[in-house]
């Protein structure tokens, strides 16, 4: 990589640019090639490392030109060791440079540098800037500065964990560590996200409880590795449809968003297909996503003490391992007064659109409106299995929650652990039976 002369190489190291020099952080190990000759064998164990790239003078010879090297400091040897790089690398080994390993092997003194858990994009700047040095050309067109032995905070391990739990605690001269894979914020009265924290490439865990947060950036979807996200105790009123469209439906697999103020969830929430471990109690949640059974992965629900008069005919699909609907607001169902919808003739829309699911037809915004596709995703079945569109007869049921739950907490203080849940039938014929069902369970 030619770098011009206006080009200042620039090192992320904690939260601080460093100029005017190369640096990077890495684990490192330096094996002498010599050592078999010996019949000695190294301890195969790296250190946690800055290297730098920068001048150094002879102090033994008077009016001595600057030479360009490599300085290796740990935190047993913070001045650091110095190897001389003009034609001085034998081989650039880079085969896992996309994994952060690479290994420089030196004429003299015959030891190969291993490096390995480094930032990539920074170590492929590095290695580049290893390369001009080595030839010795256009080393001039980089800025670099005399070295100087490593501070301690540069050597230690990047920091992967912080809590902040007071709000004169909340950093807000400094960045967060760009290394920080859990992050917890709370009680600190934050009404929105810090745009700080969605710079976090490595985060695993967001906790922003117990604040006073009312809306959440889509960016947050921009957190390819967040699988932990905590909004509890919050003021959020609405989950927004860009975060169920983005790449948390790939790594999201905890969602607490228990003590808001939700009133219902899109349609769209159940294409966060990898959750594990859902929570929505307290909320004023009305209604339960249509669509909840497409969570194939949920075992953990909690929507204690909302407002729900029902739940979804999908919620039966569910395979769950710990259910909590406790101090919902339940309607008592009565199958024998029945919502009907039938079309007698069916129109032509019902009829294709239950040909569609009935014979598996492909379809999508490629071949059909968008609304339509829409449609088609949230048909609704009969207890036949067939699907039924527009056209269909509604009733509410009781639903034993152990048919979806391994373990469920009481619906209500009378010890029940029966729900009510809506129910689709296709035809007179498909109701008739089911009443017959259940004149003969009740007699």
């Amino acid at each position: 990589m030619l770098l011009s002369r206006q080009t200042r190489i620039m090192s992320t190291v904690g939260d601080y640019f460093i100029l005017d020099t190369m640096k990077l952080q890495c684990e490192v190990e330096v094996i002498s090639r010599m050592l078999p000759t010996f019949g000695m064998r190294n301890r195969g164990k790296g250190n946690r490392a800055v290297l730098s790239i920068g001048k150094h003078h002879d102090r033994g010879i008077k009016n001595s030109a600057a030479t360009i090297h490599l300085l290796i400091c740990t935190l047993k040897d913070k001045s650091g060791s110095k190897y001389k790089l003009k034609e001085n690398i034998e081989h650039f080994f880079t085969k896992f440079v996309d994994e952060g390993k690479a290994t420089i092997r030196l004429k003299e003194p015959a030891v190969d540098v291993c490096l390995n858990k480094a930032d990539v994009n920074n170590l492929k700047n590095f290695l580049s800037v290893l390369r001009l040095a080595h030839r010795g050309s256009e080393i001039d067109s980089i800025p670099l500065s005399n070295l100087a032995p490593a501070k301690t905070s540069e050597i230690e391990k990047p920091k992967a964990k912080m809590v902040i739990t007071s709000r004169k605690d909340y950093p807000l001269t400094t960045n967060f560590p760009y290394s920080l894979e859990l992050l917890q914020v709370s009680y600190c009265r934050l009404t929105r996200v810090d745009m700080r924290m969605l710079c976090l490439r490595r985060l695993r865990k967001l906790d922003l409880s117990n604040n006073h947060i009312r809306k959440l950036p889509a960016i947050i979807g921009d957190l390819a590795c967040l699988s932990e996200l905590v909004l509890h105790n919050n003021y959020l009123e609405i989950f927004s449809i860009g975060l169920c469209n983005s790449t948390l439906q790939k790594s999201l697999q905890f969602l607490d968003l228990s003590h808001n103020r939700l009133r219902a969830l899109p349609l769209q929430f159940c294409q966060l297909q990898e959750l594990v471990h859902l929570k929505l109690d307290d909320n004023e949640l009305l209604r339960l996503p249509s669509n909840i059974g497409q969570l194939t992965k949920l075992r953990f629900l909690t929507a204690a003490r909302n407002k729900l008069p029902y739940l979804p005919c999908d919620f039966q699909l569910l395979c769950l391992e710990n259910v909590d609907l406790f101090g919902n607001l339940f309607d008592h169902p009565n199958p024998l007064l029945p919502t009907i919808h039938l079309q007698i003739p069916m129109t032509l829309l019902e009829v294709a659109a239950r040909a569609t699911i009935k014979y598996r037809l492909a379809y999508g915004p490629h071949i059909l409106p968008a609304h339509l596709c829409q449609d088609l995703d949230l048909i609704k079945t009969c207890p036949c299995r067939r699907p039924c569109l527009d056209s269909f007869i509604q009733v509410v049921v009781n639903l034993n929650l152990h048919q979806v739950s391994h373990t469920v907490v009481l619906v209500d203080n009378m010890g029940s652990t029966e729900a009510p849940i809506l129910c689709y039938f296709c035809s007179l014929t498909c109701y008739s039976e089911f009443l017959d069902k259940y004149h003969q369970r009740n007699r």
